[in-house]
């Protein structure tokens, strides 16, 4: 799988999809304690399913899936701001971008907005943003701190080995508190083992080194800097942890904003509900092309 090295040493390694020199390219970026593979079900198809060529590119951010690991001072917003500028100016020279962000993916593209608006301004023609927070919500609404009762939750009833469990098994125990806490009404079975697998790969160094950025992160005035891009924000009606009426919030605050609630859909949008997204995706796609 290629990489790219950052500048502070951190290797990042990505997948791409579609053909390379498309005028558009679709970048995913995974939330919070998962990785790349949490786009397994929307990459492949969306790079097929326009009329005209799209390009597809999904990586691991620092300190998740098969990226380089990270310290706390190096797991900031900031950091994924500047990786994400990174893979579009060394990896992504040419053409039109749409920046697709899940959860704490959304977060990088709005730190890429306030930290790189030149960058963000020249080449990102679209955002996408899923399952994301307008901030202003309660500490038990985000992802990090959810996570973090979960695994008090899970201690208090099946006792201390629960964070070896999520460490080293896929027990019953976790499987289904996670499942409850991240999915919606009819989760696939193998969404969920995936998931769990993912978050057990980034637990517990990753987990807590970004949770202080996550919780300090402020979203409003990056909002600010998104300009006229169109905004496409996507909720999950049964999304534990982020407020349908915060996205809509959010989809307000920008120019040209539009939100979208999934019924029957929770946190994990980009596997549990990829048929409902690709459309919404690939529209934001035409549209930068036409742009170009």
């Amino acid at each position: 799988m290629p990489g790219l090295l950052a500048a502070d040493g951190t290797p990042l390694h990505f997948e791409r999809w579609g053909v390379p020199s498309a005028p558009v390219t679709v970048v995913l970026l995974h939330g919070y304690a998962l990785d790349r593979r949490s786009w397994r079900a929307i990459a492949p198809v969306l790079a097929e399913a326009g009329e005209e060529p799209i390009a597809v590119l999904a990586y691991d951010q620092r300190g998740h899936g098969e990226s380089g690991a990270v310290r706390p001072a190096s797991a900031t917003m900031g950091h994924l701001a500047d990786d994400l500028a990174e893979i579009l100016d060394k990896v992504l020279p040419k053409g039109r971008i749409v920046l697709v962000g899940h959860d704490m993916g959304g977060l990088a593209i709005l730190s890429l907005a306030q930290r790189h608006p030149e960058v963000f301004a020249a080449r990102v023609a679209g955002v996408g943003l899923l399952a994301m927070s307008a901030g202003g919500v309660t500490p038990d609404a985000i992802w990090p701190n959810a996570l973090g009762k979960l695994g008090r939750d899970l201690e208090i009833v099946f006792g201390t080995k629960v964070i070896s469990l999520v460490r080293e098994h896929t027990s019953k125990a976790v499987i289904a508190g996670l499942r409850w806490w991240l999915f919606g009404d009819d989760p696939a079975p193998g969404d969920v083992e995936l998931t769990v697998r993912m978050i057990r790969g980034n637990w517990p160094q990753t987990v807590s080194a970004f949770r202080p950025a996550l919780d300090a992160y402020t979203r409003e005035s990056a909002l600010s800097q998104v300009g006229s891009v169109p905004v496409t924000a996507i909720v999950g009606e049964r999304d534990k942890l982020v407020p349908t009426a915060d996205v809509e919030e959010l989809a307000g605050a920008v120019e040209n904003g539009t939100a979208v609630v999934l019924p029957g859909v929770g946190h994990v949008v980009p596997l549990e509900a990829a048929p409902q997204v690709v459309p919404r995706l690939l529209a934001l796609a035409n549209q930068a092309r036409r742009q170009a």
